[in-house]
C-alpha cells in the first residue's frame, strides 16, 4: 500500500524540500499550510497538484500548530505512516522581536502535534525538526549529547520541543527520532536569512540593481550544508528500527566574512566595497561557533554530506543570478554546477 506523510512547515525550505522528495519515493503527501489571503505556496508550486486530479497525491490543507483541536482531527483523518513536524517560526533574529509567537508556534507548537498524535490514537513515526542554535556557546564540536545553551528565543523554545519530543517518546512509546540540524541552506532558503541575503544581494549587485548589502556580526561562524542532502537523512531516520537522535553537520565552520569573500569572489568583486555593518542586525545576544560532528548520522545512516562550503554558495549564487535574469555562465570566474539534486524538479 502506497504509504503516507504529514509535513508541517511544507511551504518552508526543507518542507518543500522534503514534499518532493517524498513524492519522487510514491508517497501519498499531505502538507500544512497556515491560511492567508495572498498565495505563500511559492516553493512548492511546482509540485502542486489539481484537487480534481483523481491520481494525485499531494494534499494541502489549512492548520496551524497554534490549533490542537484542528491537529487532533486531521490526524484522525490523514492516518500517516510517517510524520515530519517541520514548523516554527525560525528565524532567530525575528525570535528576539517575537519570542512570545516563537515560543507559541515552535514550543508549544510542538507539544500540541506530540498530544494530537495521542488523541486521535494514530502512532506515525514521528521526526522532530531540532536546530544546533540549542547549543549556543557550548564548546564545539557540538554531539548529540552536548549540553545546551540557548542564546535566543527561538533557541529555547527548540530545547522545549527537543525535550517533549524525548518524554513523549519515554513515556508514551512513540517512535519520535530528533534530528539535530546545522545550518543547512539552498536557492530556496528564505531571503532575511543570512546565506541568501548576500547571495541575493551580489547578484542584484551584478545586475545593477543594488550596491552595497547591510548586515550584522561578520564574525559569527556557523556549519553551513546544502537542505536537500539533509532533507533525505530526515526520511533515513524515520526507516530505522529504533528511534535515535542525529546530529547533521559538515563538520566545518566558516564566518559570515568569509561567506562575503566567497559570494562576491564569484563574480570577480571585492565583498568589502559592498558590504557594511548595520547596528540593528546585531543581536542582543549572540553565538560566536557553531560546528557539528555528525559521526553518528555517518556509521548509523550511512549519511555522509557531500556539497561543501564553497559549491553550497556558488549554487545558491547561480540561482539568484537566474532569478535577476543574469546568465550565471558570463559572469561566474569558474565553471557553472549543476543546482538540484537528482530528485529535484527545480532549485
Amino acid at each position: 500500500m502506497r504509504r503516507v506523510a504529514f509535513i508541517t512547515g511544507i511551504t518552508g525550505q526543507d518542507g518543500s524540500y522534503l514534499a518532493e522528495f517524498l513524492l519522487a519515493k510514491g508517497y501519498e503527501v499531505h502538507g500544512l499550510i497556515r491560511r492567508a489571503s495572498t498565495f505563500n505556496t511559492g516553493r512548492i508550486d511546482h509540485i502542486y497538484q489539481d484537487p480534481h486530479d483523481p491520481k494525485r497525491r499531494l494534499y494541502l490543507h489549512y492548520g496551524d500548530l497554534t490549533d490542537g483541536s484542528m491537529l487532533a482531527r486531521l490526524l484522525a483523518e490523514i492516518r500517516p505512516d510517517e510524520l515530519y513536524n517541520l514548523g516554527a517560526q525560525s528565524h532567530v533574529g525575528v525570535s528576539f522581536d517575537m519570542p512570545e509567537y516563537t515560543a507559541n508556534v515552535t514550543a508549544l507548537g510542538t507539544l500540541r502535534l506530540l498530544e494530537s498524535v495521542r488523541e486521535a490514537q494514530v502512532r506515525p513515526r514521528i521526526y522532530q525538526a531540532s536546530s544546533s542554535e540549542m547549543f549556543g556557546n557550548v564548546p564545539p564540536p557540538q554531539r548529540e549529547d552536548s549540553g545546551f545553551d540557548p542564546a535566543s528565543p527561538y533557541a529555547a523554545a527548540k530545547v522545549f520541543a527537543h525535550h517533549v519530543a524525548g518524554l513523549y517518546r519515554d513515556a508514551y512509546g512513540l517512535f519520535v527520532c530528533r534530528g539535530i540540524l546545522f545550518n543547512h541552506e539552498s536557492p530556496r532558503r528564505g531571503e532575511t536569512f543570512v546565506t541568501r541575503k548576500v547571495t541575493r544581494a551580489v547578484a542584484r549587485i551584478v545586475a545593477g540593481k543594488e550596491r552595497k548589502v547591510y548586515l550584522g556580526n561578520l564574525d559569527a561562524r556557523r556549519d553551513w550544508g546544502y537542505a536537500p542532502e539533509y532533507v533525505e537523512a530526515m526520511w533515513q531516520m524515520l526507516q530505522l528500527d529504533k528511534p535515535g537522535d542525529f546530529v547533521l553537520a559538515t563538520g566545518e565552520a566558516h564566518s559570515v566574512r568569509e561567506l562575503c569573500q566567497v559570494a562576491f569572489g564569484l563574480v570577480g568583486l571585492d565583498w568589502r566595497e559592498h558590504v557594511e555593518v548595520d547596528a540593528r542586525y546585531l543581536r542582543p545576544k549572540d553565538v560566536a561557533l557553531l560546528v557539528g560532528d555528525a559521526s553518528r548520522a555517518r556509521k548509523e545512516l550511512g549519511w555522509e554530506p557531500k556539497v561543501r562550503f564553497r559549491e553550497l554558495v556558488q549554487i545558491m549564487l547561480q540561482a539568484d543570478l537566474e532569478r535577476e535574469g543574469v546568465d550565471p555562465a558570463k559572469v561566474l570566474t569558474v565553471d557553472p554546477l549543476p543546482t538540484r539534486p537528482a530528485w529535484a524538479q527545480r532549485p
